[in-house]
């Protein structure tokens, strides 16, 4: 018994100090919920420069997130106004205006709660429907506000794509590891976009030797190893990933049995950089290259830096080369030969060829493509804005321990009795309102979120919930025939 009290003691304890990240819908006639469409639609009021205020019919969803910050994600619908825009009042001093010519709409928004209890909107689209028009979409972002987004979005593909394949391609696990499912994801626009990507990964029957990326053959293991991985990546304008930093904490599968080598025909296979078999498509790779370069001087191989060889109808090489100009010049030199050095301080190239070469007819078909070497250029951002801070973790030397918490709290136990067992649980005193201990209230009926809401007014003076009808002229005779 004295050791039940003690885990339910420690149970409380890590309880009331813990505190994760969770997604749950509410009910669409909640306070704060309220509070975030007045924030959003005084936004997408404020953008406009003519025309009438909208104002909010009802809220049809809501989502509550909340992990270090307390996200709102709406869907509401709105009408059109009387109050002009320019004028003072608020969308909530407004009356609809007539539903034959008003314009309606529908808005998606994800709205931040600070902890001054002011409300930040992060993002809003909004789908106008003029009156008697065909719909006009309204975007708004907020620079530089971090936001959870959907674990299903569509922009996350190539994030999670390019996280699946860093792994693989940068630990020493024996197999290949996919997504299994995304947890949390946040987003912030800068110059360009910054994502934060929370999900798990599962290992495949693949294994490396065989597999250089994932296949559709590639399936999950039932008790192979799985993994945590956080992510951070940057993607500038031009949708291309220029940033990536991951964290991965793995876990051994139980009872893991290596499965059957799996051979991968027809994929293909790294070879070495410096294997003879390469001679012939660098060959034709460099004699693409120059053929197809508008520059003075030839340009040679320096370093090939991966190569692979695949078996199709032919050989097909892919190879990762950079190419540094020579000092033999076009004008003087029919062709690249052995003599022509390097220029040390000529343009470098790094250049991705595919040579397919067919044998049995003698044809060689390469493309090369080449980028030139430059520096990295700094990724811009707002000025007082730091993308994905980290909550600082304060470690303690000394002081008070949980330990320290059970042991005061155990000093004043009674000596035990001999006539009954229940009196082995301590007395434990429990101050009002302590931080560590609080009372654990009645479980209360779980009741599902109202949505939508309530409608906030009614439409041309009718309650738009109940349908009034009237009968006049009535006559009792009329029953009669």
């Amino acid at each position: 018994m004295k050791l039940i009290a003690i885990f339910f003691l420690c149970s409380r304890l890590l309880t009331s100090l813990t505190q994760e990240y969770y997604s749950q819908e509410i009910d669409c006639n909640n306070e704060d919920v309220f509070k975030a469409v007045d924030a959003a639609l005084k936004k997408y009021n404020s953008q406009s420069s003519s025309g009438n205020q909208f104002v909010l019919y009802r809220i049809t969803e809501v989502t509550k997130t909340k992990d270090e910050n307390t996200f709102y994600s709406v869907k509401y619908e709105i009408k059109e106004g009387d109050c002009p825009v320019q004028s003072d009042k608020t969308w909530q001093d407004c009356d609809y205006k007539e539903s034959e010519h008003a314009a309606t709409g529908e808005c998606t928004a994800t709205v931040g709660k600070r902890e001054n209890m002011k409300f930040s909107v992060a993002t809003q689209t909004c789908n106008i429907t003029p009156g008697k028009g065909s719909v006009v979409t309204s975007q708004y972002d907020c620079l530089g506000c971090v936001h959870p987004i959907s674990t299903t979005s569509p922009e996350l593909d190539p994030v999670l794509g390019h996280a699946i394949q860093h792994f693989n391609n940068h630990t020493d696990r024996s197999h290949l590891f996919a997504l299994k499912e995304v947890k949390k994801a946040q987003r912030q626009v800068v110059a360009g976009w910054n994502y934060e990507v929370t999900y798990v990964i599962e290992q495949t029957n693949c294994s490396k030797k065989d597999f250089l990326f994932l296949t559709p053959d590639c399936k999950s293991l039932l008790n192979g190893d799985t993994g945590e991985c956080t992510d951070h990546a940057y993607m500038d304008p031009q949708l291309k990933i220029a940033s990536f930093s991951q964290k991965c904490d793995l876990f051994p599968g139980e009872d893991f049995v290596p499965p059957p080598t799996l051979r991968c025909v027809g994929c293909p296979k790294k070879i070495p950089v410096d294997s003879p078999e390469l001679e012939e498509p660098l060959r034709h790779s460099i004699t693409k290259l120059n053929a197809e370069n508008n520059g003075t001087f030839y340009f040679k191989i320096d370093v090939v830096e991966t190569a692979t060889t695949q078996v199709v109808s032919g050989v097909k090489y892919v190879i990762e080369f950079t190419a540094r100009e020579t000092t033999c010049s076009k004008e003087t030199n029919k062709e690249l030969t052995k003599n022509c050095e390097a220029n040390k301080l000529g343009e470098i190239l790094r250049c991705t060829a595919n040579v397919y070469i067919v044998p049995w007819e003698n044809k060689v078909y390469p493309t090369v493509n080449c980028q030139p070497v430059a520096m990295t250029s700094l990724m811009k951002r707002p000025p007082g804005f730091s993308p994905f801070r980290s909550v600082p973790v304060e470690e303690t030397k000394g002081g008070t321990t949980d330990l320290d918490l059970i042991a005061a709290a155990m000093t004043n136990i009674p000596p035990a009795p001999t006539e009954n067992d229940d009196a082995w649980i301590p007395e434990i005193q429990i101050e009002p309102n302590n931080l560590s201990f609080k009372p654990i209230p009645d479980f209360s009926e779980t009741t599902s979120p109202k949505c939508p809401g309530r409608p906030w007014k009614p439409i041309n003076g009718m309650n738009p919930t109940v349908e009034m009808k009237e009968f006049h002229d009535f006559d009792l005779s009329d029953a009669l025939y």
